[in-house]
């Protein structure tokens, strides 16, 4: 590799290192001046120079969308939790179908949700999602009432460091939404409990959930009408996925 070559690698990984979202090839184009500023063919080169430079490492560098930002490698996840003292937040059972539903089905409307939970959306968990801005609105569906059509965010994909939808687990072979929820980095308290909803199943075993509580509460109703404390726990993994962006 030549000085040239070398300087731009090292420029990119400063750039990188201390972005706090991924960086695109046009944003790290954007801070070279017009005479010295690469081709874009040779910022894609550099930057597949530098995962290699960074394979079996602690850290690799991660394609988000189109961005591209460092990351901590997944399996050292443990160890990096016990550096922060904020317990990670933990979200009932019926947000989490309703954002594998957005994620899976979308664009859908609030409509479809409860078609395929089989019970009525509670507005808190809407604006949960939202507020994370790991959903949008995305248009409205061109039908009487024009029902508004959500669909997941970038933010959703960087949050599980997802590079696209691609990656989500193929419902055809997860059918539990525990084992989906793993496959995304989902932590859940549902081990070595009954299953009580699939994805080919969700419309008669929601019932049993009450969308009238919290969304960040842990209890949920059991099918005897008890609290249990089935909840599931949002974490970041080091993995994340793409949709369409207006």
């Amino acid at each position: 590799m030549s000085k040239t070559d070398s300087e731009l690698k090292n420029i990119l990984e400063a750039a990188l290192l201390v972005s706090r979202e991924p960086l695109t090839v046009e944003r790290l184009l954007s801070m070279f001046s017009r005479d010295s500023q690469p081709r874009k063919e040779d910022i894609k080169k550099t930057l597949d120079a530098l995962a290699k430079d960074y394979e079996g490492r602690g850290i690799e560098l991660k394609k988000i969308d189109k961005g591209y930002r460092f990351q901590s490698v997944e399996k050292y996840g443990a160890w990096i939790a016990r550096l922060t003292q904020e317990r990670p937040p933990r979200y009932s059972r019926a947000l989490l179908e309703t954002i594998s539903i957005i994620a899976y089905r979308q664009p859908v409307t609030r409509g479809d949700i409860e078609d395929v939970r089989g019970v009525t959306v509670s507005t808190e968990i809407m604006r949960t999602l939202q507020d994370r801005e790991w959903i949008r609105q995305v248009g409205h569906r061109d039908v009487p009432g024009k029902p508004a059509l959500f669909g997941t965010t970038r933010a959703f994909l960087e949050h599980f460091s997802l590079s696209s939808l691609d990656q989500l687990p193929p419902l055809s072979e997860l059918r539990d939404i525990e084992e989906i929820s793993k496959e995304v980095g989902l932590v859940s308290d549902f081990a070595g409990k009954p299953n009580t909803t699939s994805a080919s199943a969700s419309e008669n075993a929601s019932a049993n959930i009450n969308d009238g509580e919290d969304p960040n509460d842990l209890s949920l109703s059991g099918d005897d009408g008890e609290s249990e404390p089935e909840a599931a726990e949002m974490q970041a993994s080091s993995h994340e996925t793409s949709t369409r962006y207006e």
